[in-house]
């Protein structure tokens, strides 16, 4: 709560500061205001009505939200040397005949040159997916809809973390080479506030869980090619993150079986081993030593051909946990492959996007640490997500990766493991304009499962997941957007499920200069 309460400060006082040594940060400055309800009938709300959405959804049959934003892009500054961008996304979700109120954006950024100090939390759009990008417009035209599946280390599923990011958000092109080359990174540290969440979750069970544990992320992209001078562009490069620190509850010690409560190595030393893997849980044992806390991280590898019209692209992603699959030691088996294309503009299908997935592998089913006894050591059975302290890779329930491998919200047990990480996904969203006052969006996902090495199907599931979406902008009513969404799941993983949703939205500008 303290932490909430600094942040929140913090932000206000830095807001305040640049409020008065600049007045143009008054001018472009967005608004919006959201009322959305949920109904519908089977085992779950249909995943597309709980999944991609930054954390703000339920496995509910029944929900509604309420949602208040206000922001201002930092690129509005363009002609500034100092350029300055501030959002506050206030939220109210109702489930079970029950609400709250969280906040769900709140930060402030700050640009000098390529740089940029952002604090906050905030939520960002998806690495190397062109078509599944979100737009800063929200009037006209239509905002670029999310057509991927999402992300294996970093994505759309869950609730943004609060943090203080340095990044230079745009490609940078390094001086003497023509524009042909060019770098974008990050470095980030912050935390996780679902503390409640997991307490409530765990309802006394003996499976772990944390508080007050902290996060880490950082990147390094490289583009080589002009899109000036010559339309092919290849881009790519690595993230990394973690999850470490906090407070750890009934963790199991790997030797004596005993459970037990912890504080999870809070100093200064443990941010250096987050950033450079090191140190070591108390779970791990005398002779398992390993990095301390969670790390995954992912490769990325993007062609795309940029015609002035129209483009295509085909990217790939490879996740990896700790060391394993990180480099070459092990065959890279587990893969995202993705194609998307951005047509002309026409009257039927304005962008496409199909992804394959396959987590099935993980190194292989194998694994042994070394030992006195036996000192050869396999690193397999990598687990993606999963953590023997932290759980998995998930915020409130929801998976920060990919959600084809199934978040914990959707677990009974009160368990905070991933499920069903070997799995084989096909995906495919479509998205067009028919008129300036139309629009519409289809996602379609066929995810099949084989569980964990550690807990296997015993046949494997299977879902398909189906949302069909429009959106409608009165002519006569200037901001103003009602999108009516359906939903379907059917299969042995999630279950059968119908629901429809109706959300009304109405966005504008302040002091607009546009």
């Amino acid at each position: 709560m303290m932490r909430n309460r600094f942040s929140i400060l913090l932000l206000l006082c830095l807001v305040s500061v640049m409020l008065q040594a600049q007045s143009h940060i008054f001018e472009d400055i967005e608004y919006s205001f959201t009322a959305s309800g949920t109904a519908g009938g089977g085992d779950n709300a249909p995943f597309w009505f709980t999944s991609g959405r930054y954390g703000l959804s339920t496995r509910e049959n029944y929900s509604g939200l309420f949602r208040a934003e206000l922001h201002r892009n930092a690129e509005s500054d363009s002609l500034h040397f100092w350029r300055v961008g501030y959002g506050v996304d206030l939220a109210s979700p109702i489930y079970k005949n029950s609400g709250y109120f969280c906040i769900q954006q709140a930060y402030f950024d700050l640009e000098w040159k390529m740089l940029r100090l952002s604090i906050g939390q905030k939520e960002r759009p998806l690495e190397f997916r062109g078509a599944a990008s979100t737009s800063n417009d929200i009037i006209e035209p239509f905002p670029a809809p999310v057509l991927s599946m999402g992300g294996l280390t970093s994505g759309n599923n869950a609730r943004p973390i609060p943090q203080a990011r340095i990044e230079m958000p745009r490609f940078w092109a390094i001086p003497g080479t023509k524009g042909f080359f060019s770098f974008k990174a990050h470095l980030a540290f912050g935390w996780y506030t679902d503390a409640r969440w997991q307490r409530e979750h765990n309802d006394g069970t003996l499976n772990a869980y944390t508080s007050g544990s902290k996060y880490h992320s950082k990147a390094l992209f490289l583009k080589f090619g002009n899109e000036k001078r010559f339309p092919l562009i290849l881009s790519g490069g690595i993230e990394m993150s973690a999850q470490f620190g906090g407070w750890g509850y009934n963790l199991r010690s790997r030797e004596t079986g005993i459970y037990y409560d912890e504080d999870m190595n809070n100093g200064i030393k443990s941010y250096w081993n987050a950033f450079i893997p090191g140190g070591g849980d108390s779970t791990d044992g005398a002779d398992y030593s390993n990095a301390s806390g969670n790390h995954l991280g992912s490769w990325h590898a993007r062609l795309e051909w940029k015609d002035k019209k129209w483009s295509v692209a085909a990217y790939y992603e490879h996740q990896f946990e700790d060391h394993s699959q990180m480099f070459w030691q092990y065959a890279w088996n587990d893969m995202m492959l993705g194609f998307e294309a951005n047509l002309p503009k026409n009257p039927y299908v304005s962008s496409l996007v199909y992804e394959y997935l396959t987590t099935t592998d993980q190194s292989g089913p194998v694994y042994h640490d070394h030992t006195l006894t036996v000192p050869d050591q396999v690193s397999a059975r990598d687990n993606y997500y999963n953590n023997t302290v932290y759980g998995s890779w998930q915020h409130a329930g929801h998976v920060m990766g990919v959600p084809t491998l199934i978040s914990p919200l959707y677990n009974n047990d009160g368990s905070l493991s991933v499920y069903h990480n070997r799995v084989k996904a096909h995906h495919v969203g479509l998205c067009g304009e028919p008129c300036s006052q139309f629009a519409w969006r289809f996602l379609y996902t066929h995810d099949k499962s084989w569980g964990t090495y550690d807990t296997p199907t015993k046949d494997p599931l299977y879902g398909n997941f189906y949302l069909v979406e429009a959106t409608w902008k009165p002519r006569r009513v200037r901001g103003l957007s009602i999108t009516g969404s359906y939903g379907h799941n059917d299969g042995t993983l999630l279950g059968e499920s119908n629901g429809a949703m109706l959300t009304l939205r109405y966005s504008g500008w302040l002091n607009s200069t546009h």
